[in-house]
This record gives structure tokens, sequence and C-alpha cells, in this order.
């Protein structure tokens, strides 16, 4: 799902992630329905914030843009970029069923009561979930995605995309890039945890479709800060004991460390719990919805045991996501590939914009 988009008739795309820790791309080719790695590419912006990547220093970003995708060797233009969740408005809305052009009519009218800018400011996409479910009345009602992102931020992204030398062809919400990336064709309930450097998105999928997706301004830094704060260490070796299981160990003494993900964690925490039970309070055709499965991933993902600990916290089975998992590569990349993964889960999904 795109707020704008085309469709050239073309094999290969380019998924640009450009968040807090950097600009991530990867380059995947269609082989006959199965996505084949050309390329990637991972760099830290060049400036100090995303704020002033996109805005003040655009031109800086784009050429540093323009040296990675000659330096990765990129051979298409064509892109698909993502926003991120949190300067994106995305709701459920049942609606009454009937024919197009009343369909969109109302969509306008709830979009107009929903989103608190004026809709002239807004790009909205919507896409139609369920034509089958029946309102408190016993009317047919058609549930849709509604979602929506400011024109000014659409517009910095095409003029950066430019600046760069690519042809933007769609932008995605990071929801959907994910989805492709790391859920597939499950039509399970999951909850997709995604732990960046300085935000942690969550988002419960239902069959293919983000039902529920939040943002907490907290993250991979504030993880690390904590370390190094409680342990009287450098910031960088903090860095480093994040992902070595004997260092936890130790900073826990006793071997186990929950107590210590728990600290570490604990706004994080609040707001899966919190996202959780948002969810599962709601009924369906008389039942109680419940969240599947939980697949993590983002740069902090990759934290000792966590999996494991996310799994005993909520009684669910949490997973380290694998965007990899439907990419042909090269298996002597296997090791860093595996490294990197969660911290592409966004844009691997972007470049499989027609592997579907």
């Amino acid at each position: 799902m795109g707020l704008f988009s085309h469709e050239p008739a073309h094999k290969s795309y380019i998924g640009l992630d450009i968040g807090q820790s950097g600009i991530k791309l990867v380059e995947l080719k269609n082989e006959k329905g199965r996505a084949r790695l050309v390329t990637y590419a991972f760099a830290k912006l060049p400036v100090e914030s995303y704020e002033k990547a996109m805005n003040e220093e655009m031109d800086k970003t784009a050429e540093f843009l323009k040296k990675m995708l000659t330096k990765a060797k990129c051979t298409t233009k064509l892109a698909v970029a993502a926003l991120p969740i949190s300067s994106v408005f995305s709701s459920i809305i049942s609606v009454p069923s009937s024919n197009e052009k009343e369909l969109n009519e109302t969509i306008q009218m709830q979009a107009k009561k929903l989103i608190p800018v004026p809709l002239d400011e807004i790009s909205l996409d919507h896409k139609i979930v369920d034509t089958g479910s029946s309102g408190d009345s016993g009317k047919k009602m058609t549930k849709v995605l509604l979602t929506g992102a400011p024109k000014s931020l659409v517009q910095k992204y095409m003029t950066l995309s430019k600046k760069a030398g690519l042809e933007l062809i769609s932008l995605e919400t990071e929801a959907f890039a994910q989805i492709r990336a790391l859920i597939g064709k499950d039509r399970s309930s999951i909850m997709v945890i995604d732990i960046g450097s300085v935000r942690t998105n969550i988002a419960v999928i239902e069959k293919g479709i983000p039902f529920l997706n939040r943002s907490i301004a907290t993250g991979g830094v504030a993880i690390t800060q904590t370390i190094s704060k409680t342990l009287g260490v450098p910031y960088e070796q903090a860095e480093n004991m994040k992902r070595d299981i004997r260092a936890m160990q130790t900073f826990a003494q006793t071997g186990d460390i929950s107590p210590i993900l728990s600290t570490l964690l604990k706004p994080i925490l609040d707001e899966i719990k919190y996202s959780f039970n948002l969810y599962q309070g709601q009924m369906e055709e008389g039942q109680q919805k419940r969240i599947d499965k939980i697949i993590l991933t983002g740069g902090s993902a990759l934290l000792p045991s966590l999996p494991e600990f996310i799994t005993q916290l909520m009684n669910v089975n949490a997973y380290l996501g694998d965007p990899w998992a439907r990419v042909v590569y090269p298996q002597d990349l296997r090791p860093i590939l595996d490294e990197i993964g969660p911290r592409f889960s966004v844009s691997i999904g972007c470049a499989m914009r027609d592997i579907e």
C-alpha cells in the first residue's frame, strides 16, 4: 500500500529507510517471483538528526545518499521509501457498504473527523479490509484502513530522492514494509515490536493488515545510556555489552538477565503490555481477540535472550524476525546478513513491493 504510486514495468527496486540511526538501502531483483539480493548499504546520517537530514541539511543528505548508491553499485534508480510511523496517521474505520462514489465520500467525512489537521494538508490513502461485517443495526459495513501523511513530508521525500538521482515511485508505511519482509502471507494475529535507536514502534497485524500502531520515544540509545550510567562504563563499551550475553550475565551477577532486562526495557515493556491489552480487549463476532505470536525487529532486538524474555513475560511465543527469509542471497553472506537483519526489515520490505 503506497501513499502515492504508479506501476512501472520493472524487476528491480531500491528499498530506502531513513531513520534516526542512519540510512539503510537494499536493492532486490524479482526473479520468477522470488526476491534476489542485488546489493545493500548502511551508513550513519551525515548530520546529527533525522529532522536536520530532511530539512536544512537535505542537500548534504542527498549527496551522501548518492555516494552510498554509487558505492553499493545499485543497478536501478527506482526507489520505494518508508515514512516513519510516528509521522503517519493510521486507523481502521467502519462505514456503511455502498457504491464506490458514496464509499469514497463517507471515507472523506470520517477522515475529517479523525485527522486533527486540514485534509488539504494530508496525502490520504485507503484500503478496503473487509466488506462482509455487520454493524450494530445489522446493516452491512465495510472496514477500511485509512492512512494519511503530511503532504509536506511526502514532498521532502520526493525532493530528497530527486536530488540523490532516484525516481521515487512509492511511499510506504513502515508497517506494510515490515509485513512484507517479516510476515508474508501468514494470517495470524501478530505483534511486531521494532526497537529502533530512539523510538520503539509496536504494530498488531491481523490477516496481513495493521490494526493497531503505536510509537514511543525510547529505544536502543536509552538502553545503552542506562547500561553506561549504571556500570560507569563509556557509552561505546555499553553499546557492545548490549549484544554480549556473557557481559550481560556478569552485569546481572546471578547469571539470570531477566531482572536487568526488566530494568533496561521498562518503558518499552509497559507499552508492549498496554498495546497487548488494548488489542486483546476488543471483541469480534462474540469472541475476544488474541495475539498469536510476537516478532522482534530493529537494532536492539539483538539484546541477548530478548525473545525468550518476552515469551515468558507475555506468555506468547516471541521470535527474532528474519527479513532475509524470503530473499535469495549468496550463502557466504549469511553471517553478516544475520547480524544486520533486524535493522533492515523496513528497507527489505520496501524493495519487495512487487514480490508478494
